[in-house]
């Protein structure tokens, strides 16, 4: 049984919106942050952002979050970054390492928009998960809302109908073992394209039970090239609670963001990061209905790293 690959990076912020986003770093590596241009774009992104979750971090020795970190605390000293891993992850004759060994380091005072309150892997005894659900709760600055949780996941292409079926398990695991409804799912779900069909897409559990929210829409782009349009990364919202905060959800274009050629962009990510905003102050909207045509969500155990 494998265990996930997925990095949960713990943002400070300051804004009313609260923004929670996903992002394929396409193999984040050593050699690769270690490009100044590279590393500047994924500062960038990432300080967008209150809570990320970062995947396919290869980083056996812990040294390129270690310096991502660095750069991101010298870009914003608003607060001190900290992450929470998940374990390394061995797959395909690699391996996924989402921070090296498991970590947990004392948060920042600064750092006061919300705080780990547990985490843990899902038990996959039927080995349906390529990367094992890795699941984090957190505190929510918000009187509507006083804790979220996280479940994000990665898929694999070659099983996405399996997995993305799998993960309504896994919701109903978390609902149990926390008592907690609301969550967010969230990450590569290859939920598109030659990946998964509409139709197959549509047949999904996550899809015909009622309460699901698939934020980013079925046709989203969130890709980079501009020879594919697909839907692949998705956000789904669960829980009337955190629907009713629901304020934007998109993938962020970020080589039009930052002037970016395709050949640039691509040095960083075939991916563009998903992202939704949630209100920290009452709702503004009245709470979703049930499920929309749209996706889901992956996540990593507790580790944290400042």
């Amino acid at each position: 049984m494998h265990c996930p690959a997925v990095l949960l990076l713990l943002l400070p912020g300051g804004a009313e919106a609260f923004r929670i986003c996903a992002f394929n770093a396409q193999r984040l590596t050593l050699s690769k942050v270690a490009r100044e241009h590279v590393m500047d774009t994924f500062v960038r992104i990432l300080a967008r952002c209150d809570i990320m979750v970062l995947q396919e971090v290869v980083d056996a020795s812990g040294s390129a979050m270690s310096l991502l970190l660095r750069e991101l605390n010298r870009f914003d000293d608003s607060g001190s970054y900290s992450f929470l891993s998940s374990p390394s992850l061995r797959l395909l004759n690699t391996i996924e390492f989402d921070v090296g060994p498991l970590l947990l380091i004392p948060w920042s005072p600064r750092s006061h928009k919300t705080q780990v309150l547990d985490s843990y892997v899902y038990e996959d005894e039927d080995d349906l998960f390529a990367r094992e659900p890795f699941v984090a709760r957190f505190t929510f600055p918000s009187k509507v809302l006083h804790s979220l949780v996280l479940v994000p996941l990665h898929t694999t292409p070659k099983a996405v109908e399996q997995e993305l079926n799998a993960l309504y398990d896994v919701f109903l695991d978390v609902s149990q073992h926390w008592q907690n409804r609301d969550m967010i799912l969230l990450g590569d779900f290859n939920a598109d394209c030659a990946s998964l069909t509409k139709k197959r897409l549509g047949e999904l559990v996550l899809r015909t039970e009622a309460g699901f929210h698939w934020a980013i829409d079925d046709d989203e782009d969130t890709t980079v090239r501009a020879s594919t349009h697909c839907a692949y990364d998705r956000i789904v919202l669960h829980g009337e609670r955190c629907q009713s905060l629901l304020r934007s959800a998109a993938a962020f274009n970020f080589p039009r963001s930052f002037q970016l050629t395709e050949e640039e962009a691509l040095n960083i990510s075939d991916h563009y990061p998903v992202e939704v905003e949630l209100n920290q102050a009452a709702p503004r909207v009245q709470p979703l209905g049930p499920a929309l045509p749209l996706l889901l969500l992956l996540l990593p155990p507790l580790g944290l790293v400042a």
